[in-house]
């Protein structure tokens, strides 16, 4: 499924702002059976996975809210997948970033297994 233009635009700027906070992007929307990862960086030998929501209004929330259960789960599976087929050896972290109405706020380890 392509991406909206609103939603790459919310990808680069939090790629912009992990880049500014010294984070190394390894990959961007990693896919596989299980589900997308936005942005996988690493920062402190930690394998931080980025989820990024991108709202122009409030209108649906803030958008770590739409970060539930299910979306976390889906996530998560995609993650293994990804560690599994790369060989990391390294820890894993899970981070959101929110961008709303262009405020960024970054939510580090957000959600773990």
């Amino acid at each position: 499924m392509e991406k909206s233009k609103t939603g790459k635009a919310g990808e680069e700027k939090a790629e912009k702002f992990l880049k500014g906070k010294k984070y190394k992007i390894i990959e961007k929307n990693y896919r596989c059976l299980y589900g997308e990862i936005d942005i996988i960086a690493e920062h402190n030998k930690t394998l931080v996975i980025v989820e990024v929501k991108y709202r122009k209004n409030a209108s649906f929330g803030k958008g770590f809210e739409a970060v539930g259960y299910s979306k976390q789960q889906n996530i998560i599976k995609t993650t293994e997948h990804y560690i599994s087929e790369k060989n990391i050896k390294i820890p894993v972290r899970f981070d959101v970033i929110s961008i709303d109405n262009e405020e960024i706020t970054h939510i580090e380890n957000a959600f773990g297994v």
